[in-house]
């Protein structure tokens, strides 16, 4: 009976260090996996700001050309104006019937 108690207590003590050994294996895993999703976040959060660095640097490029197109548009214009005599005549009118109609 004795042997049989003895047998029964070593294949206890062999199932808890099966338990173990499973446990720290899981335990271990579980941080492997905790690790690489820790990368991948990270590596996911710098594509991100790479991406919007590039649409923010497109963007100001765009801007930057369209402001230059409307400046030449407008030194166009201007030029247009300076350059006929009558519009700026036709504009003097218009102002001076204005000052002449404002009442005081």
């Amino acid at each position: 009976m004795k042997q049989i108690i003895e047998e029964v207590f070593k294949a206890e003590e062999k199932v808890n260090e099966i338990i173990r050994q499973a446990k720290e294996k899981a335990s271990e895993i579980r941080q492997s996996a905790e690790k690489e999703n820790l990368e991948k976040i990270n590596e996911a959060k710098r594509k991100a700001r790479e991406i919007i660095q590039a649409a923010v640097e497109e963007a100001r490029k765009e801007a930057e050309l369209i402001r230059g197109e409307r400046l030449k548009e407008a030194e166009c214009e201007k030029e247009s104006i300076l350059n006929n005599k009558e519009v700026i005549d036709r504009l003097v009118d218009d102002i001076l019937n204005i000052v002449i109609k404002t009442e005081y």
